[in-house]
């Protein structure tokens, strides 16, 4: 687990798939670098490794690679 509380990550609907949060939150440079990094067993989402790139996140939701976390959070 990452040594620093995971940043917000606020999204404008109730929900957001984990390919787009990785390039918004930054994560990934592009789509094709998200779907790299999932197919690999980088991304955690929630503690456990994620293999679905559509998988849909929701506010409370983290996602952790390399390290690096960030938590879903409504953005209003």
């Amino acid at each position: 687990m990452s040594s620093t509380d995971p940043q917000d990550l606020p999204i404008r609907d109730d929900m957001i798939r984990l390919g787009q949060a990785l390039k918004l939150a930054n994560l990934a440079e592009d789509g094709i670098d998200a779907k790299e990094l999932i197919e690999n067993g980088l991304v955690k989402v929630n503690g456990e490794i994620e293999e679905r790139r559509g998988r849909q996140l929701h506010a409370g939701d983290t996602i952790e690679v390399n390290g690096q976390a960030v938590r879903i959070a409504s953005g209003g």
